[in-house]
């Protein structure tokens, strides 16, 4: 990996290994999770705030999988899972830390698997055409038919797992790539169920990207597009886009009239399917009078997070022959991405004087349309 941590790799807003435990806490057949780890990662690892609840232990591992395998299997043991009726027909599921795109779904057929067969795992067919290779040259082309490419998890009923251990100690000489290898060394039926082909394992800094796109692509953005309209009403400063320009009059409303957040804001609603802005703060005595659309917004911002959403871009058109916005619209893209919590970049605030037509061109009032998209919080 070039020196990076794979585990703790940034992938969206978490580390790799936080989307990985997630993804095995998701499956409702996970009742207890260990995670095995770098023995100097232990006391880091053990307070880290994205542990799912089903993590019962942080151990450290060895210098062999089977190692980290057979600390993982003890400290799973002492936190109960021998106990209990029927503890010996229970399923352990062995998964790599590096595959965090595998879906709830795959853990739960390997452990239903598992506890049909005995032993299960999940596999992929292989596509390419497989050389045998000897002194750098072909030696051989393989039938690739009957092979398969193994992924995690690793299906194996605690009894059958228990027996293999008793008979090939993790310190002995053997070394096994899997858990299916140590099972096959001791004639017990490894079952084979369909991978998935986004179960990616990541080996190498050029597998992040990939894996990323994975799970990143899984869920896609929603638009949404909104709309305001207000005229011109007695008083000043002028409150639009998120900034107050002096000297403008202000536009007529319930709240401060900034046609400009209200668009944004219908946007956002829109696109998390979560109503539109009248309903949410109508027009009466439960949303005080004359509130800032700042305020407006930033509690859209939570209705989103609280849908487990988070906007993602947004682009707002401001029609208005008066006054003018040129030199403003910087201010604005500024204002609405602090308050979206998004890169300036993301923000985008266009001017338009609509050909000089209507009521924004007749100068009695402003309109602003927008588009916004959101994502899931990841």
């Amino acid at each position: 990996m070039g020196g990076i941590d794979k585990l703790l790799a940034p992938l969206g807003d978490r580390p790799l290994l936080a989307w990985t435990l997630a993804a095995l806490a998701a499956a409702p057949e996970v009742e207890r999770i260990v995670l095995v780890v770098a023995a100097d990662a232990v006391g880091t690892l053990s307070v880290a705030p994205w542990l799912p609840p089903q993590i019962v232990a942080v151990v450290a591992g060895g210098a062999r999988r089977q190692d980290s395998v057979a600390a993982g299997w003890a400290a799973l043991n002492g936190a109960g899972a021998q106990d209990g009726p029927g503890a010996s027909d229970r399923v352990v599921l062995v998964h790599d830390g590096g595959r965090p795109a595998v879906s709830p779904a795959l853990v739960g057929a390997v452990a239903r698997a598992a506890a049909r067969y005995g032993a299960a795992i999940p596999v992929v067919p292989i596509v390419e055409t497989v050389k045998r290779i000897a002194d750098g040259r072909v030696a051989q082309t393989l039938e690739r038919s009957e092979l398969a490419a193994a992924q995690t998890p690793q299906g194996i009923r605690r009894d059958l797992f228990a027996e293999a251990l008793a008979r090939y100690p993790a310190d002995g000489p053997q070394t096994w790539t899997d858990e299916a290898a140590l099972l096959e060394a001791c004639r017990i039926d490894v079952h084979a169920i369909p991978g998935e082909s986004s179960n990616l394992k990541v080996t190498t800094p050029e597998d992040l990207g990939r894996v990323e796109l994975a799970l990143l692509g899984r869920i896609p953005p929603r638009v949404g597009y909104g709309d305001d309209s207000h005229s011109f009403g007695p008083g000043s400063p002028l409150a639009l886009g998120g900034v107050e320009i002096a000297g403008a009059p202000r536009l007529h409303g319930h709240s401060d009239g900034d046609v400009g957040l209200h668009a944004v804001a219908d946007a956002l609603l829109g696109a998390a399917g979560l109503g539109d802005l009248g309903r949410v703060f109508p027009a009466g005595p439960e949303t005080p009078s004359g509130i800032a659309s700042t305020e407006l917004l930033t509690q859209i911002v939570r209705r989103l997070a609280d849908a487990g959403l988070r906007p993602a871009g947004v682009d707002l058109t401001i029609v208005a022959a008066r006054p003018r916005l040129g030199s403003r619209l910087d201010a604005m893209r500024e204002a609405i991405a602090a308050i979206l919590g998004l890169p300036v970049g993301r923000v985008s605030v266009k001017a338009s004087t609509g050909n000089l037509a209507g009521v924004e061109g007749a100068g009695r009032g402003i309109s602003a349309h927008a588009v916004a998209v959101v994502e899931p919080i990841r």
